[in-house]
């Protein structure tokens, strides 16, 4: 049986009102920075996963901008804490989860980013552990972070699972460290990968996700 269940945090657990290109796309038109797209934006978090806050991010898209990076990266953390909710029912799931298992969250991202969002919804008390790479040497998929979390919980990495979304980072990072990965599988994402153990719907996440845990030996 797991002793351990983990959990990316973005689009696994909680989910924005309004798509990330819309919110992208104010934050930089309130701050006069050029328009940048969804996928820029995802090229350049790859390529700064370590830090405190999204200024870095923002810093390499407007090298060649006169627009202040601290002042994007501000209007668009505000932006995204205001508009997120969690996934229906995944605050009754995780209480109940602790019952049971020890419960860990790790989440790519900036520090300050990624805190405010656990603090918007009020769950810095929800997790038994919760890492953010930002204060690790290394983000998703690196081993690294893996260990972070499962040394966080005390747990060997075959005793644990970890639910996320993305392959690369959750299923293919969360393998390769010796966790077992079950993917959630969005509307507009990426098709089930063979190499998580099993996959759910976003909408089924409280709902089976439970049930896929209680039948692991």
């Amino acid at each position: 049986m797991p002793q351990a269940v983990v959990f990316d945090l973005d689009y696994t657990l909680a989910v924005p009102r309004r798509d990330r290109a819309t919110i992208l796309e104010e934050a930089t038109a309130v701050t006069g920075a050029p328009a940048l797209t969804r996928e820029e934006y995802l090229a350049a978090h790859r390529r700064n996963l370590t830090t405190e806050t999204r200024e870095p991010i923002f810093a390499d898209l407007l090298a060649e901008s006169d627009t202040d990076p601290a002042a994007v990266a501000t209007a668009y953390r505000e932006t995204i804490a205001d508009d997120l909710e969690p996934v229906p029912g995944v605050e009754a799931m995780l209480s109940e989860f602790r019952e049971e298992y020890r419960v860990g969250l790790l989440t790519n991202g900036p520090v300050r980013a990624q805190r405010d969002k656990l603090a918007t919804l009020g769950w810095e008390d929800a997790f038994d552990a919760a890492l953010v790479t930002g204060e690790l040497e290394a983000g998703k998929p690196d081993p690294r972070a893996f260990e972070a979390i499962v040394d966080e919980l005390d747990v060997a990495p075959t005793d644990a699972v970890y639910v996320g979304d993305e392959v690369e980072a959750d299923v293919l990072g969360a393998t390769e460290a010796g966790l077992r990965a079950v993917q959630v599988v969005l509307e507009d994402g990426p098709r089930p990968d063979p190499r998580a153990i099993d996959h759910l719907e976003q909408t089924e996440i409280a709902t089976a996700l439970p049930g896929i845990v209680a039948g692991l030996e």
